[in-house]
């Protein structure tokens, strides 16, 4: 069963990015869309309606949300950007660009419910 994700203003690509204290190309890259597009998006030129895309944009919602209910947002920049062991060395970033969503969503939730490192 597919789940349709709908655009709305909750998944503000600029609000999403600045959450997560990335740049429109990391971003760009995380989305697997050019810059250009994500520029387009912020300035509400256009928006995102590629299914796909729609479900990374509200993965790093999640993300963002529940790693600003953790850490400050200088310490979720920290958490994105530091090789971890849990992560087998590479940061939280790295795995995001291999589109594996869960497994920092994962050791959010682990962090968030004390059980995490």
């Amino acid at each position: 069963m597919t789940t349709t994700i709908n655009y709305d203003q909750r998944l503000n690509p600029l609000d999403i990015r600045q959450g997560l204290a990335i740049s429109q190309e990391r971003m760009s890259n995380l989305l697997k869309v050019s810059t250009k597009t994500v520029t387009r998006w912020e300035k509400g030129e256009r928006r995102p309606t590629d299914q796909d895309t729609l479900s990374r944009l509200a993965k790093l919602k999640e993300i963002k949300e529940l790693g600003l209910m953790i850490y400050t947002p200088e310490g979720l920049k920290e958490f994105l950007n530091t090789p971890l062991p849990i992560f087998n060395g590479r940061c939280a970033l790295e795995l995001l660009q291999l589109g594996e969503y869960e497994t920092i969503i994962s050791a959010l939730a682990a962090d968030f419910e004390g059980t995490g490192f």
